[in-house]
């Protein structure tokens, strides 16, 4: 049987998962070890009743790394399989991104060094939006990842994409509140994402998707309720820049397919969740004359805990919406322009639905509650 692209992508998928399941269980002993611990007392957003290791970042970059590493090895050999004429074919055009691959996987360190030592020293915030502003530096310059968007001029890309890569490392940042709620999220984006570049043949892209969705869920088997492990920032900012990379990485509108423009939003509504959380999350902290970048209790997650679910329930609920703003999605890359208005009224009614039922019961600064469930239960969001 000849090798095709989608087993490669399930392999890295598979490669991903495997490699994270066997490294966090000694990422969280190296933590323990040296002490890079969450512990709760003080933070009034914290509500987890133990110390928790906080290498889940470094977990799932060494799985990244490993079977980056294993995978290019691989591809180098692949000359001497019958079955891999598929990857022979590709082979020069592969060996060519090499100095690309650097860089990103340059950027790909760099955030979750950021974010690990963020987690150990707690830098002030100009420090780590600086830092930030690095890693989107080095992903946009020699890494080449670019976002267009249709419009001529350089710097335009160049700006739009730069701030494309730190607004996701902070939203996934602000995202990771619960146990498993930014690893499942990232976990199903980025497959999607997989199956968008994968559909556009966009090879290269598709692999390093297909790699860190597997990474992401390798993670979320110690991360759920009750999570073993945190990810930390470190965790958070690399989710976040393997998802800005899958999505600046990846040409969404393809002329021969579909008919109009519109299919650029699809990364818009794949991360609309933990996007949409991020702004209202901000405004709500603005409105009560707060830090944006301090923790607090007023993410959809913690609402829906509000509204009477379980924080289990609630974790489960914004992964189904994800997938449902993902997959609605999907249509756009082939779709008309009728199939695509339909489909976007239908994320921002969607949007809508959430913000009515969770505004209207529930108030607007949620700190000075403390639901029954939240007591001694695991809470990861770290400031």
């Amino acid at each position: 049987m000849l090798i095709q692209w989608y087993h490669i992508y399930f392999f890295a998928f598979i490669s991903g998962v495997t490699a994270v399941l066997l490294l966090t269980p000694l990422a969280a002993k190296l933590a323990a070890k040296l002490d890079v611990m969450d512990r709760p007392s003080g933070e009034k957003h914290k509500f987890h009743g133990k110390a928790t290791p906080l290498l889940g970042g470094v977990a799932m970059l060494s799985g990244w790394l490993l079977v980056l590493a294993g995978g290019l090895l691989l591809w180098s050999q692949a000359g001497a399989f019958a079955q891999a004429e598929i990857i022979t074919r590709y082979f020069p055009g592969a060996y060519s991104l090499l100095n690309r691959i650097f860089f990103l996987t340059l950027g790909a360190v760099l955030a979750t060094a950021l974010g690990t030592w963020d987690d150990i020293h707690h830098l002030k915030a100009h420090w780590k939006f600086l830092g930030q502003l690095i890693v989107a530096l080095i992903a946009v310059g020699p890494g080449h990842i670019r976002i267009s968007l249709f419009v001529a001029a350089p710097w335009f890309g160049f700006a739009i994409t730069v701030f494309w890569f730190m607004m996701l490392m902070n939203a996934i940042n602000f995202f990771d509140n619960m146990d498993g709620l930014a690893a499942g999220t990232a976990a199903i984006a980025l497959t999607l994402f997989a199956v968008a570049a994968g559909f556009q043949q966009q090879y290269f892209t598709a692999c390093l998707s297909a790699l860190g969705a597997g990474c992401a869920l390798g993670f979320w088997f110690y991360n759920y309720t009750p999570a073993s492990i945190f990810m930390g920032d470190g965790g958070s900012h690399l989710l976040g820049y393997l998802l800005a990379l899958a999505s600046a990485g990846t040409t969404f509108f393809n002329p021969t397919v579909a008919s109009s423009k519109v299919p650029v939003l699809i990364p818009l509504c794949i991360l609309a969740v933990p996007i949409f959380d991020a702004i209202t999350v901000t405004i709500v902290r603005a409105m009560n004359g707060k830090p944006f970048w301090i923790g607090d209790h007023n993410h959809i997650s913690h609402r829906f805990v509000r509204m009477g679910l379980s924080r289990k329930r609630s974790v489960q609920l914004v992964h189904i919406l994800c997938l449902l703003t993902g997959l609605g999605a999907l249509p756009m890359m082939w779709g008309s322009i009728a199939t695509t208005i339909i489909i976007a009224v239908q994320m921002v009614l969607l949007l809508l639905l959430i913000t009515i039922l969770q505004y209207a019961v529930i108030p607007h600064d949620l700190d000075s509650v403390v639901p029954p469930d939240k007591v001694n239960e695991p809470e990861n969001e770290v400031k």
